[in-house]
């Protein structure tokens, strides 16, 4: 008899081959009826497959998974993305199928199709997959060895599954399918038992993609779909997306003139327009004040760094790909450096194409001494990287963090200056996929609230305490309570992680405790880690329940080991410093484009860049209007006075749809009285009131930070994925 053990701890016995499902038909009908899928430890499994298929852990460490359970909806979702291509291959039989992962909110597929897709054919592919979920057919897996699964996919004409399963899947020898009905798709599940589980399923809109991502590959088209349990979740989900596109920051943003993003600069390169630099500017002036009271120190770094900086860090070649090609003073630089690449790659590179590269090389002025086109591929690697070290090369800053650490290092170090906190809003750039930019949200030049504690290990869990303060201090400062914190570990599988076994557990330790100790409700998530040690991530929801992943704190001991970081002990000796990265804001783009959309863009009036508007009456009430301008401008308040020959109730209406703060109506009688008719966005009309009465009130509004301009969404929070999840081989 097989022993399962529930999450209770109760050992229930099963038969030898029982499934997930069997467990819950043993437990009760109606529990089988509800399951969807099953947990063995952290990974998400069939409820209708043998247990023992998936561990051989005894007792199975089990949790049945119904649709209340988070993970449900992942295995809902990957599976609504087979029927959807499924439908699609009845649809175009000379369709050939790509990748289905579920993505945060639902799902997509990539097809390689002669018929351009478009939303006119939703309808069509909709009514086939009604068909599908309809006739509640199973989910089946099984798998095969290598020959016999390139063999499948050969005879199903899928020639993008052949080669995936001959380049990113060559050292699995086993494979697994999954068969519903006449449709079988290359795929590692899970999945749910049948298809009549999905109660709810949309099409969403169709784009273009490149098979792997690579924009050199084949063009593909994309599918976006989503996929609930019920219709009234499903229901929850469109009104929040139909309400997102209310509130697009990119819209707001341009309406509003707060910034502007022109290929004429560059895609992904943000201008702050002079009202949405004046919010920029109140957010860096409010935590920069903020940082001084804590014991930060400013410095600033330039905007570009010599390559070898980021190789010592880690950062280059790592994370090369999302960063821009690096910049040689030798003319030849790039066409080395371009040669370099190309021998790293597994296909060797063409006699002739490499002769030419020599030939070009040499036009250059390009001379290595010892070199042959002869010379096995490591020595010419060797000789090529040993030419581009002797000649300078850049990076546009991709990261802060190297060159603070270099800041610690331009002096002696006494145990007696640490902790020492340097911080620095520092503008750096990341070569995002044009596909991925959006707004601000996704940019290629950001700026970092970013700091960098080097601090002894007795101080470590105290600073990294204070940091997670500070960055709950910053999101209550903009009315964000409601949020969770994500602790991310390494993936103890993967080889990405730089630093010793020792220092991980330390760190992830440190970073556990403080956690637990803070009583923030938080989650462990592995492989989601920086690459030097974990982190905590803050992801918030905004009004409207959407999650952004925002304020992060990071511990690391490896940094500092990289790049020798040293100070001098109570006992005279040399230590290794422990370094903590955090930024509360993230970067500042992406920051203020979330709060666009948070506050729909009628910012609170601390941040307002416009926050009084004055309204004379008429021409009579000119003089006093900008007397009253004055006066408030010297009180501290960003003023402007509308002295059009409109009507009042026209410069009401346009204040309004401008989401200023507040209006002052002034005539002749408030004038006499040096009063004003103090009139608020949200409330309207408060009355006419002294001059003075109005700065303390408005003076207390800016003073306490108050928020009063976000209304709460009464749509339901739908649960998403925070990322995409590799349900596809």
């Amino acid at each position: 008899m097989l022993q399962v053990q529930l999450p209770d701890g109760k050992i229930l016995e099963c038969a030898d081959n029982a499934s997930a499902m069997d467990v819950a038909m043993q437990i009760g009908p109606r529990l089988a009826k509800a399951t969807v899928a099953a947990r063995i430890g952290d990974r998400t499994v069939d409820a209708t497959r043998p247990l023992t298929t998936f561990t051989d852990q005894r007792p199975v460490p089990l949790r049945l998974l119904t649709d209340r359970d988070p993970e449900s909806l992942d295995v809902l979702r990957h599976s609504c993305a087979h029927v959807m291509a499924r439908a699609v291959m009845r649809l175009f039989p000379d369709v050939s199928l790509a990748f289905g992962p579920t993505i945060a909110g639902g799902y997509y597929y990539d097809f390689d199709l002669k018929h351009k897709l478009s939303e006119d054919d939703f309808a069509a592919i909709e009514a086939e997959m009604a068909k599908i979920v309809g006739q509640e057919e199973p989910f089946e897996q099984f798998s095969l060895g290598r020959p016999e699964a390139t063999q499948l996919c050969s005879d199903l004409k899928q020639s993008l599954k052949v080669e995936h399963i001959q380049t990113g899947l060559a050292e699995h020898e086993q494979l697994g399918f999954y068969r519903q009905g006449e449709f079988v798709d290359l795929c590692r599940g899970p999945h749910i038992p049948h298809a009549g589980y999905i109660k709810a399923f949309k099409l969403m809109s169709v784009a273009g993609a490149y098979w792997k991502g690579d924009a050199a590959g084949r063009q593909l088209q994309r599918v976006y779909g989503t996929a609930w349990f019920s219709p009234k979740d499903q229901q929850a989900y469109l009104d929040q997306i139909e309400e997102a596109r209310r509130r697009d920051h990119r819209v707001l943003g341009k309406k509003l003139g707060l910034f502007h993003i022109t290929p004429d600069v560059g895609q992904g390169l943000c201008l702050w327009l002079p009202k949405g630099a004046r919010i920029r500017v109140l957010l860096e002036e409010f935590l920069r004040n903020e940082l001084l009271q804590r014991g930060y120190q400013p410095v600033y770094s330039p905007h570009l760094g010599r390559v070898e900086l980021y190789e010592t860090s880690g950062h280059f070649p790592y994370y090369r790909d999302s960063q821009f090609p690096p910049l040689f003073t030798a003319q030849a630089g790039g066409l080395v450096d371009a040669w370099i690449e190309m021998l790293k790659k597994d296909e060797p590179l063409a006699e002739d194409a490499e002769a030419r590269l020599f030939q070009a090389a040499q036009v250059l002025g390009v001379e290595i001494e010892g070199f042959d086109l002869s010379l096995a591929k490591d020595e010419k690697l060797k000789l090529l990287n040993q030419w581009q070290r002797q000649h300078e090369r850049y990076l546009v800053k991709p990261m802060n963090c190297p060159h603070h650490a270099q800041i610690f290092k331009a002096q002696p170090r006494s145990y007696k200056q640490l902790p020492l906190r340097l911080f620095e809003f520092g503008t750096v750039y990341r070569y995002e996929q044009t596909g991925e930019l959006n707004g601000m949200l996704r940019v290629r030049g950001l700026t970092q609230d970013d700091a960098h504690i080097f601090c002894t290990d007795d101080q470590v869990e105290e600073e990294f305490r204070n940091t997670i303060e500070l960055t709950k201090f910053v999101l209550k400062s903009v009315g964000l309570s409601d949020y969770r914190v994500q602790l991310s570990l390494r993936d103890p599988n993967s080889n990405k992680y730089v630093g010793s076994e020792e220092n991980w557990s330390r760190a992830e330790a440190a970073l556990r405790k403080v956690l637990e100790e803070s009583g923030l409700e938080f989650h462990a998530r592995e492989g989601e880690a920086a690459f030097y040690g974990p982190k905590a991530d803050f992801m918030v929801r905004d009004c409207i329940g959407r999650q952004w992943q925002l304020g992060t704190v990071q511990l690391d001991y490896n940094l500092p080991e990289r790049f020798q970081l040293e100070y001098v002990g109570a006992d005279n000796k040399m230590h290794r410093p422990v370094m903590i990265h955090r930024a509360p804001f993230g970067s500042m783009e992406r920051f203020c484009g979330m709060l666009i959309e948070h506050f729909a863009g009628a910012f609170p009036l601390w941040l307002a860049p416009e926050q009084i508007r004055i309204l004379p009456l008429s021409e009579k009430s000119n003089d006093y209007a900008l007397q009253l301008e004055k006066e408030l401008t010297d009180a501290g308040f960003r003023v402007t006075t509308d002295l059009r020959g409109a009507k009042v109730q026209a410069k009401i209406r346009d204040a309004q749809v401008e989401l200023i703060p507040y209006m002052a109506v002034v005539g002749p009688k408030e004038a006499e009285t040096h009063s004003a008719a103090l009139r608020d966005r949200l409330q309207g009309d408060l009355g006419a009131m002294p001059v003075s009465e109005m700065i303390a009130k408005l003076t207390e509004e800016v003073r306490e930070r108050s928020i009063r301009h976000v209304v709460k969404s009464e749509l339901p929070t739908a649960e998403e994925t925070s990322k995409e999840v590799a349900n596809e081989y």
